[in-house]
């Protein structure tokens, strides 16, 4: 068997190859927990302004279109960092969300 004068450097970049991989999936997985739990956080402080809009129509369409950013964004978030079925039900829930108050600024907010 005949070793070619490069092969330990291949075999050495190949042994580095994979450290590499697994440290830039841990800062990953660290930035989508971070992720996830703003994203957590956002849909919570969203809920408690629905639930806090008064009764103006004006009032009650900027909420809404608070509402509908943020289920955006905490879509992307969970679209990007979750898996499985827990990233099917979240995605889900959000996106009925914005979905269902986009339509009602689209009714009721005409001019607001």
């Amino acid at each position: 068997m005949r070793i070619l004068p490069c092969a330990p450097v291949v075999v050495a970049l190949l042994l580095a190859a994979p450290p590499a991989r697994a440290q830039q999936r841990g800062a990953t997985d660290t930035a989508c927990a971070r992720d996830v739990l703003v994203a957590n956080s956002m849909q919570r402080q969203a809920i408690d302004q629905l639930e806090q809009a008064g009764s103006e129509a004006a009032d009650q369409c900027r909420v809404w279109r608070r509402h509908v950013e943020t289920m955006r964004r905490v879509a992307s978030v969970y679209g990007r960092c979750l898996s499985g079925a827990e990233r099917t039900d979240r995605l889900n829930q959000v996106q009925i969300s914005e979905k269902e108050f986009a339509g009602m600024i689209r009714s009721q907010c005409k001019g607001l």
